[in-house]
């Protein structure tokens, strides 16, 4: 049989194909073996990084330095986000934090194991924002509730401990606050975290839900949402997230609030996602640790509890001194004294330095017109406050 026109034209055309795919994969054979020796090269660094490491933590144990410094850290990760910014092709910032991250959080491991403490169980935004902070390679302890977090810290079951410290909807987190009041730790560092909420049950629609379950914050950030959504459907308020999650795992009609993670986690469906009220809902954590016996340079951030006598005008007058010198305030709130009916303890964030003159003196006139005063913490700042 003779062949046609049309098949031949039809074998021209795939022999350049053929060509175009063999020389495809010869090129991209040759960039394989390019990546793996820029690979085989990253793996030397690393290993000589590590024997530096090493070396740092022999020096370390001589001069008494721990093996977490939070300011060396972040000195590292600016530097090296200023010269990716100078590539032809730099990285996108967050992953060269994450790689960084994790090379920075292994480097301690070689150091010493490092165990951090967060309001569990695993699955809750605080595992998440502890991982972000610390590194895979760091050893978390979840702990039941945040004073709880505190106590492990006091009692060296951890070396340092995360907190929930305040919402970008709902305001100050207060079991934190009150537990600072009598504890001897400070914050060492803070860390932002974007809340994303979605709502979990085994359910298999909004309709079959008669119960919904998070932690109290939680509940607030999605108030409007589960108004329009789920019309009179109770609430329970639960110490964490992730219990919420296993709550409404035991059932068919519960649903939790809480990261849509822990879907697979706990074996539910995601009915809805990104359900908080604001789109831009952020939760500011902190990290706990004994008080230092010497101030970052580069804190510029301070924290404190204050309480005054509750007398007309004596809030302004502990508060004149700041402005008085430019120093900017940032943040206060006020927290019912646990005990003691219409008084109350003031949180306070102002930007500056502790060993600035004028933050010195600013300090000392406040104390004098304070009941009470406690520094939380000076740190360096996570965002522009």
């Amino acid at each position: 049989m003779g062949t046609t026109a049309k098949q031949k034209g039809a074998g021209s055309a795939s022999a350049p194909s053929r060509a175009a795919e063999d020389d495809a994969r010869r090129t991209l054979a040759g960039l394989r073996t390019r990546l793996d020796g820029i690979d085989d090269e990253v793996l030397r660094l690393l290993s000589e990084r590590y024997e530096i490491v090493r070396e740092v933590q022999r020096v370390k144990q001589r001069s008494g330095d721990g093996v977490y410094v939070p300011e060396r850290e972040r000195a590292q990760l600016a530097r090296l986000a200023k010269r990716n910014e100078a590539l032809a092709h730099p990285v996108k910032p967050d992953a060269l934090r994450a790689i960084f991250g994790e090379i920075l959080s292994a480097s301690r491991a070689l150091q010493g194991a490092l165990a951090v403490a967060y309001l569990g169980p695993a699955g809750t935004y605080s595992e998440k924002a502890a991982r972000e902070q610390f590194g895979a390679s760091t050893s978390f302890v979840a702990a039941p509730s945040i004073g709880d977090v505190f106590r492990k810290v006091e009692r060296g079951e951890a070396h340092y401990g995360l907190v929930p410290i305040e919402n970008s909807t709902e305001g100050m987190v207060g079991p934190t606050l009150d537990a600072f009041v009598a504890s001897p730790l400070q914050i060492v560092a803070e860390r932002d975290l974007a809340i994303r909420h979605a709502l979990l049950s085994k359910a298999s629609s909004l309709k079959q839900v008669k119960k919904v379950v998070s932690h109290a914050q939680s509940l607030g950030q999605c108030r409007d949402w589960l108004r329009q959504n789920l019309p009179g459907v109770p609430t329970v308020d639960v110490a964490s997230n992730a219990l919420a999650a296993q709550a409404a795992a035991r059932g068919t009609s519960t649903a939790a609030i809480a990261s849509a993670e822990n879907a697979e986690r706990y074996g539910l469906r995601v009915l809805a996602d990104a359900i908080q009220d604001l789109p831009h809902n952020v939760t500011r954590f902190v990290v706990l640790g004994r008080p230092a016996t010497s101030i970052a340079a580069d804190a510029d951030k301070v924290s404190l509890l204050f309480s005054v006598k509750n007398r007309p005008g004596m809030l302004f007058k502990s508060l004149k001194p700041l402005s008085e010198r430019g120093i900017d305030l940032c943040k206060i709130e006020s927290r019912p004294m646990r005990g003691r009916s219409w008084e109350y303890l003031f949180f306070l964030d102002f930007r500056g330095r502790l060993g600035d003159k004028r933050v010195a003196d600013a300090m000392a006139e406040m104390a004098r017109q304070c009941v009470w005063l406690k520094v939380l913490g000076a740190y360096a700042a996570s965002r522009a406050s």
